[in-house]
C-alpha cells in the first residue's frame, strides 16, 4: 500500500526544505499520496471522516512540517485533535485504526543541530521536543517509527534567506535521504 505523507506547512511555496521534499515525493505517485493540509483546509475546517477514509486507504503515515515554536503548525495540531477521534483511533469502541500501523515523522528544524542538544542552546534534543507526537501513537497503538530531520540555520535578520540555507548539494542528499527512510518504514 501506499504511504500517506500528510504534508503541514504554512507557506510551503516559501519554503526551501519541505517544498523540495514535497517535490521529491510527488516524482513517485505510484508510492506516495501528498496530502497538503494548507492546500486542502486553507479555512481550518477539517473533514475528519475524509481524513479517516484517506489514511484507512493507505499503509504508512507520515507527518512531515517544519519545527514551528518547538512544536508543529497550529492546523496539524488540530488535525490530530479532530481525526485522531475516540471510537476510531483510540478507546474501548473499536478505536483500532492505527493499530500496527508504521508512523513516523519527517520535520525541518530551522535551527543547528548543535543547539538541539543537552549542551546546546535549547538543552534538548529535536527528539525530546518531539516525545508528544510518539506517545500519541503509541497511545493509539501505532507502530511509531522515529523521525527524519534536516537542521538548518536560522536566517540572520536582514540576512538573504539562500546565503544562510542549504546548499543545492545538501538539500539534494536530504530530498534523497528523506525517501529512503520513508521506504524503510
Amino acid at each position: 500500500m501506499k504511504t500517506l505523507v500528510i504534508v503541514t506547512h504554512p507557506s510551503i511555496e516559501s519554503s526551501v526544505i519541505n517544498k523540495r521534499w514535497v517535490e521529491e515525493l510527488k516524482k513517485y505517485p505510484e508510492k506516495y499520496t501528498v496530502h497538503e493540509l494548507h492546500k486542502v483546509y486553507p479555512d481550518g475546517n477539517i473533514d475528519a471522516d475524509k481524513e479517516q477514509q484517506l489514511i484507512e486507504s493507505h499503509g504508512n503515515l507520515v507527518l512531515q512540517f517544519p519545527i514551528y515554536w518547538f512544536n508543529c503548525p497550529p492546523l496539524l495540531k488540530k488535525w490530530l485533535d479532530d481525526v485522531l477521534a475516540y471510537g476510531w483511533a483510540y478507546g474501548s469502541n473499536g478505536g483500532d485504526k492505527l493499530k500496527n500501523r508504521k508512523v513516523a515523522l519527517g520535520v525541518s528544524a530551522g535551527i543547528k543541530k548543535e543547539d538541539y542538544s543537552e549542551k546546546g542552546r535549547y538543552r534538548y534534543t529535536l527528539e525530546q521536543i518531539l516525545v508528544p507526537f510518539e506517545t500519541i501513537f503509541l497511545y493509539c497503538n501505532a507502530d511509531y517509527r522515529s523521525l527524519f530531520s534536516f537542521y538548518g540555520k536560522e536566517n540572520e535578520p536582514g540576512g538573504n534567506e539562500e546565503e544562510n540555507g542549504p546548499g543545492a548539494r545538501e538539500l539534494e542528499k536530504s530530498a534523497q535521504d528523506y525517501l529512503i527512510f520513508i521506504d524503510s518504514l
